[in-house]
């Protein structure tokens, strides 16, 4: 069974570490009551976190369409390679729409974003009220599908594994 190469099992294993903390981060700072100096350094770290996961997923989208993904095994039914290729570019959505998304509902709400409190990055609408609401609900929908997806991803790997023993989940492990 052919493995990822090892640039794209870092980047894989860098995302999906990365996306669980700024998950646990959003939820953490909206459950905070008040604008206190915590809530207000989470919100940084949550958008840091957030503008660093679309960087790397840049580079991991390019070294995909330059190098590729191992095949499948021969004993994957057609119906499930499908589903596991339209899960992939389903995540791969997923992975660029969160950040953007919380970038524009950022930008709506009159808070620019400055990443690592150093690179102001380009402030590409003025502030809305009107669309604040529906950015923030847009970044959220967004969220809660990709929570999904990515339980359903990790599901299917441990399906692959535990069950198949084909393993599709070993050409991704370090």
């Amino acid at each position: 069974m052919q493995r990822y190469k090892t640039p794209a099992i870092v980047l894989h294993w860098l995302v999906a570490i990365l996306i669980v903390a700024t998950f646990i981060l959003g939820l953490t700072m909206v459950d905070i009551p008040g604008l206190t100096p915590t809530k207000l350094k989470y919100f940084s770290w949550h958008k840091w976190l957030g503008v660093t996961v679309l960087g790397l997923a840049c580079l991991r989208l390019l070294w995909r369409k330059t190098q590729g993904a191992p095949p499948y095994p021969d004993s994957m039914q057609l119906w499930q390679q499908h589903a596991a290729h339209a899960l992939h570019i389903l995540l791969y959505v997923l992975i660029f729409a969160v950040p953007i998304s919380g970038y524009f509902y950022s930008l709506a709400a009159g808070v620019p974003v400055t990443y690592l409190g150093i690179f102001p990055l380009p402030v590409l609408m003025a502030p809305n009220p009107d669309l604040k609401p529906v950015l923030k609900l847009v970044h959220y929908t967004l969220n809660m599908i990709m929570l999904g997806a990515v339980s359903l991803h990790v599901l299917a790997a441990l399906k692959h594994h535990f069950i198949d023993r084909d393993g599709v989940l070993k050409r991704m492990l370090p």
